[in-house]
């Protein structure tokens, strides 16, 4: 079973840019995909413990569970995605502390809104006009990544 996050920067920006900032070493780089130039993918199970696909989109809606069961929403006019994927006995040791790691680089390199969710349900993470907001507290401490990203 996988354990899924997404990382959703709004704005049209460079795919190449993003998978710099995503990667911890350039072997790490999410690269083309076949003949799609806006899906770059990097299998990086070994290193972090996750796959990751880097790919952009316009007119997008997202939504997912905020804290006390709040609906969150936002549509973004354009939109990259920034997806890990991880194996279920990878999550703890290697996917999320590597992957936190990766979201606090884009976060400090780039300035755009933002949200993180983990399997497309639940908001982990919004940054709203520079604003950065963690939510669900208990899942940062169940993973001791408190300090990764700080608002």
């Amino acid at each position: 079973m996988a354990v899924e996050f997404r990382l959703t920067l709004a704005g049209d920006l460079p795919l190449d840019h993003v998978a710099d900032l995503v990667a911890a070493e350039p072997a790490e780089k999410p690269r083309p995909s076949g003949t799609n130039p806006r899906l770059l993918t990097a299998r990086l199970y070994d290193t972090c413990g996750y796959a990751l696909t880097v790919s952009s989109g316009s007119q997008g809606y997202f939504d997912a569970e905020g804290d006390n069961g709040a609906r969150w929403e936002w549509e973004p006019e354009t939109y990259v995605d920034i997806d890990f994927s991880m194996r279920a006995d990878d999550v703890v040791d290697k996917g999320i502390p590597n992957m936190m790691q990766a979201v606090a680089r884009v976060l400090a390199a780039r300035q755009e809104d933002a949200a993180l969710v983990q399997n497309g349900n639940w908001l982990l993470l919004t940054r709203v006009e520079g604003t950065l907001r963690r939510h669900r507290p208990t899942w940062w401490s169940h993973y001791g990544i408190d300090d990764l990203v700080t608002p």
